[in-house]
């Protein structure tokens, strides 16, 4: 990590123009054909590219609603960064207190006392929404669930998710918390830059406790990884205030794009949009790789410094965004 600000000046003073493309396509909105409404059930909805973080289709994408369970994706975003500074390990076990027990809704029914794996953990927060594993992973990373909420809301403002305020670590119902559909791409997308996110949220049904004499069988909230092809992702959310919420992903080919609806009236038309929205994004667009993540484009001799040269990598995959049927 103290190499990247080297790299990344590198990668502007190298290749100003890569850069000056690349700060475009974040400020890229690219709306959908005029007239059609992807999205009409919902109160809220956003379409985006994962690799550019274009906007293909928005309506009412900064509108502050409670997102639900879709909170989790800012709870499992903050484990997947846990673990890639080597404060977690998948392995280790997590003990439930008796407050992370006593969560009601969607849970795995963790037991105070009860220990459990990283991954099983991410198993119960991936697939059955488990309100009481997201607040065994809070109490376990930050102490108490209350430090672990001010790390979701300095990692939100980081993200430029200004329309945001979490109260919690699962989504359970609390005046004033609040998220827009354009938040929860912003946090989807950060994400999916952990790609092994989707090997939790792709599964369709899995078991925890598998070996005990209380096996509990999960299966996913969200059922279009099943029934959609190329979705893997990501997180379904239900409450009376907030209605249905989804914030769902899929790849084809070289590109992966997020679809976010928020109030949709009942999981079926939930889904039926959220699959028009894909399917428009796949059917009008495609994506044209140009870096690998962490590949070396260039090695850059250094003057005068220890190491004789540096090598100038790309940090994350880039690619451009382009519509079907044109060229150049």
């Amino acid at each position: 990590m103290k190499k990247l600000p080297v790299v990344l000046l590198c990668f502007t003073l190298f290749f100003p123009s890569i850069s000056s493309i690349a700060q475009a396509v974040e400020k890229a909105k690219v709306p959908a054909k005029q007239g059609v409404d992807l999205a009409p059930n919902a109160v809220s909805a956003v379409l985006i590219d994962r690799d550019t973080g274009t906007i293909l289709y928005e309506k009412n994408g900064h509108k502050s609603l409670p997102p639900a369970s879709i909170t989790k994706v800012m709870t499992m975003l903050l484990i997947m960064e846990a673990l890639d500074r080597g404060e977690l390990k998948m392995t280790d076990k997590i003990r439930t207190s008796e407050y992370a027990a006593s969560m009601g809704g969607s849970q795995i029914f963790l037991e105070p006392g009860e220990e459990m794996t990283v991954n099983d953990m991410l198993k119960g927060i991936a697939l059955a929404s488990g309100n009481d594993a997201s607040v065994a992973m809070a109490e376990h990373l930050a102490g108490t669930e209350e430090a672990f909420v001010k790390k979701m809301n300095e990692r939100a403002k980081q993200l430029g998710m200004d329309d945001t305020v979490f109260k919690n670590a699962n989504g359970l119902p609390v005046a004033g918390h609040v998220s827009s559909a354009h938040d929860i791409a912003l946090m989807s997308r950060e994400l999916l830059k952990h790609e092994e996110i989707t090997k939790y949220t792709g599964l369709y049904q899995d078991y925890l406790r598998k070996d005990s004499k209380k096996p509990f069988w999960l299966v996913n909230t969200n059922r279009l990884v099943r029934f959609y092809t190329g979705a893997d992702g990501l997180k379904t959310g239900y409450t009376s205030e907030a209605k249905f919420c989804l914030t769902a992903t899929a790849k084809r080919g070289n590109m992966r794009a997020i679809s976010v609806v928020m109030g949709e009236p009942d999981s079926k038309i939930r889904n039926q949009e959220v699959s028009a929205m894909l399917d428009y994004a796949f059917n009008q667009y495609d994506s044209q790789p140009l870096y690998k993540e962490k590949q070396v484009v260039k090695t850059v001799r250094v003057g005068k410094g220890k190491q004789e040269t540096v090598d100038v990598v790309v940090p994350y995959r880039f690619s451009m965004l382009v519509k079907k049927g044109e060229k150049g």
